[in-house]
């Protein structure tokens, strides 16, 4: 499986996009759960209020129309929370800056500012996502696909190019999809390193795609807006309806997206259900 757009190659007239954590990976949860909050409450010293810290940060995270945020923009998305409820929280301005105006929201991006400005805002930043991937590299045992996500990726394989486009750490994507045996249904893996979600779509739309034999598969509203911007298809995997979800897009979603029947109500109809099911 390559990990860079230059080495990829079109095979198929069909390209569907798969996210990562939280949509063929059930990892999302605890990454949160064990890795994200209480990271950063070690980070930023957040001891005294760390019972509601974590509340919030994982309704930010995981079960909200904010769920699947970049982990950047989850920390000031959940500092500002805090901070609206009255509680004070410690100052990351320049960082929340940084999240505004960067083009890349990534460790490689996060060195390259702190290299320019040596702030030591960014450095706590980079601190944290440092300590974030750690824990995550801890996790070996944890992970593990969704029921029917193999299946579904089989199936997908069988008649379109497939990518996994993630805004997860590349090296813990390549790691997990590597040892649960997927890597082999894939082309190419595209995580964060790579650049938005919107981006990466974009940028393997440039192989020669119609809009409507492109499918991006998620379980967040950040994969229906990179499906959005770019004018193609978009599939849901339902929170806590990942089997049944991974099973229709095997046995009728694929079948509609070969027939040119996707787009239109069906689509619609798909959309509706995801934001139901979110809060």
């Amino acid at each position: 499986m390559k990990n860079e757009i230059t080495d990829f190659q079109k095979t198929k007239e069909l390209l569907v996009c798969v996210d990562s954590d939280g949509c063929a990976m059930d990892t999302m949860d605890v990454k949160h759960y064990k890795c994200f909050g209480p990271e950063a409450v070690k980070i930023w010293n957040l001891h005294s209020i760390e019972e509601l810290f974590l509340k919030v940060w994982n309704e930010i995270n995981l079960y909200t129309k904010t769920r699947g945020i970049n982990r950047f923009k989850g920390v000031v998305t959940t500092f500002e929370a805090l901070e609206a409820e009255g509680i004070s929280m410690p100052d990351i301005s320049s960082f929340k800056k940084w999240t505004e105006t960067t083009p890349e929201l990534s460790n490689p991006a996060l060195e390259r500012e702190i290299e320019k400005t040596n702030d030591p805002q960014l450095k706590q930043a980079l601190e944290w996502s440092y300590a974030v991937n750690r824990a995550i590299g801890q996790l070996s045992g944890e992970d593990h696909p969704f029921e029917g996500a193999r299946e579904g990726l089989e199936a997908a394989a069988r008649v379109a190019d497939v990518a996994i486009v993630s805004s997860a750490n590349g090296g813990a994507v390549l790691d997990e999809w590597t040892r649960h045996e997927l890597a082999p249904h894939v082309s190419v893996m595209l995580g964060q390193e790579a650049g938005t979600k919107a981006h990466c779509i974009a940028e393997l739309k440039k192989f020669s795609y119609e809009n409507t034999h492109v499918l991006m598969v998620g379980d967040a509203p950040g994969d229906l807006d990179a499906a959005d911007k770019n004018g193609v298809l978009y599939y849901p995997i339902l929170v806590g309806k990942e089997k049944f979800s991974w099973e229709r897009f095997r046995k009728e979603a694929l079948g509609k997206l070969l027939d040119g029947s996707f787009a239109g109500a069906y689509q619609q109809q798909l959309i509706d259900e995801f934001n139901n099911n979110l809060k």
